[in-house]
């Protein structure tokens, strides 16, 4: 099985972009599976030492790995974030013996926060979180450089971003 891993800070699109890769690859007869990893480690409360609950993402990714492959998938994408290379190789732990292909989207920070702001109503508590979150996230991806290859999204709508994730993937 392979897997394409969609990387990137908050609002630059990872989930939209995976879901119309999974359409893409159905629509031209891959068996895919689309997951959005933050869906693996959403539980209250985190421990204090794991506060992004990273450990019971890897636990649930290694679970259903195998119960994907058995069911014929041969295409997971994954939308989420990788933000060490110690991380890198736990997710390839987590998905045995995938061919794992790490391609991060980028855009520039008043973009992201044009972005995170439409998909916010007003007054959302998380807003500012997420706006304060995009930045620092997007310098601590860029250090760490565990990337395939790096997809400037700001003139790239989501259609188009889908179809340059296939063409660096390698996939119809």
């Amino acid at each position: 099985m392979r897997c394409v891993f969609i990387n990137g800070t908050v609002g630059v699109g990872k989930t939209s972009v995976a879901e119309e890769v999974g359409d893409r690859l159905t629509r031209a007869g891959v068996p895919n599976a689309v997951i959005d990893l933050d869906w693996l480690r959403r539980a209250w409360p985190a421990p204090g030492e794991d506060p992004f609950n990273q450990q019971l993402e890897m636990d649930n990714l290694s679970a259903i790995t195998p119960n994907f492959s058995r069911a014929g998938v041969e295409v997971m994408i994954l939308a989420g974030v990788i933000e060490r290379a110690e991380d890198r190789v736990l997710y390839e732990a987590a998905l045995k013996d995938s061919q794992l292909t790490v391609l991060r989207l980028d855009a520039p920070l008043e973009i992201l926060r044009q972005r995170l702001q439409s998909r916010h109503v007003p007054g959302d508590s998380a807003l500012n979180w997420h706006l304060n979150r995009a930045g620092e996230l997007q310098s601590i991806l860029h250090a760490a450089d565990v990337d395939d290859a790096v997809i400037d999204t700001g003139d790239l709508d989501v259609k188009a971003t889908a179809a340059v994730v296939l063409g660096l993937a390698n996939l119809p």
